[in-house]
């Protein structure tokens, strides 16, 4: 079964799944809070394989890269771990991202760097989705609000906006459409200054594995740029056991898994 638990904020260690909540469509402060409290959930580890290509020009290679994630997530800090496995010219390429503002970067052999939110605008492994995508959690800023009902993949959502207002975000709102009955978003619209559209993030596939429901396929695409990108996951651990140095820029250069786990 593929899996692609909410990564979080819609991408950000790209993840999360919940099990079928009531029917009743919450306002805007309680559903922002469920999500939110759904993408605080504790230590994992993902397999994912996310795939680059231009769908305009069918003729272009695609990017195919094998990565395992490693992230740990609660109510007030979020740390991810992007590693590369395949392809073998490019295992060991790691990024750590963190939602207080800085990460780093590893290239093999010895090329290690690390970076402030100045550098958070810029693309993750070459795909569509930036630092601050994996990071940031829009479900916990404090300004939300109900933007009417829209069908998307013949399922009737509330679109949920929100907007920062004193958060750290280079994006000035974004907007959710969420499947309320089983409390996932189907599409995530994230908009920049002037209300132009930045990033847009589609569910193409959601399952139901042990009574929770989990986003298995993501499609991300930026408005004027040729490329779209696929986070496909395949294998999700939860409760997994990891130590402050994995969260380390010298901890990018470990590629083993963690122990434990569901």
């Amino acid at each position: 079964m593929k899996l692609v638990p909410f990564l979080t904020a819609m991408v950000g260690g790209l993840l999360f799944s919940t099990a079928a909540m009531s029917a009743d469509a919450p306002g805007a402060a309680e559903l922002a809070a469920k999500l939110s409290d759904l993408q605080q959930d504790g230590s994992t580890f993902i397999r994912v394989k996310m795939i680059v290509s231009s769908p305009a020009n069918p003729s272009d290679p695609k990017t195919t890269l094998q990565l395992q994630i490693k992230s740990r997530r609660s109510a007030g800090q979020t740390d991810v771990v992007y590693q590369v496995l395949f392809p073998k010219e490019r295992k060991g390429e790691a990024v750590l991202i963190s939602s207080s503002g800085n990460g780093a970067t590893f290239t093999p052999p010895d090329k290690l760097q690390t970076f402030d939110a100045a550098k958070f605008k810029e693309s993750l492994l070459g795909s569509d989705l930036s630092y601050e995508d994996v990071s940031d959690n829009f479900f916990a800023w404090k300004d939300q609000s109900l933007a009417g009902t829209e069908t998307v993949s013949n399922v009737s959502c509330q679109i949920l906006e929100s907007k920062p207002k004193g958060a750290r975000s280079s994006y000035t709102s974004v907007k959710s459409w969420i499947d309320t009955k089983r409390m996932v978003p189907l599409r995530v619209e994230k908009y920049g200054a002037g209300g132009q559209l930045v990033r847009r993030i589609d569910t193409s596939d959601v399952a139901n594995v042990d009574g929770r429901n989990v986003l298995a396929m993501l499609v991300i695409r930026r408005p004027g740029h040729a490329t779209a990108t696929e986070m496909d996951g395949s294998r999700i651990k939860r409760g997994v056991a990891y130590t402050d140095a994995d969260f380390t820029a010298e901890g990018l250069k470990n590629l083993s898994g963690p122990k434990g786990g569901e």
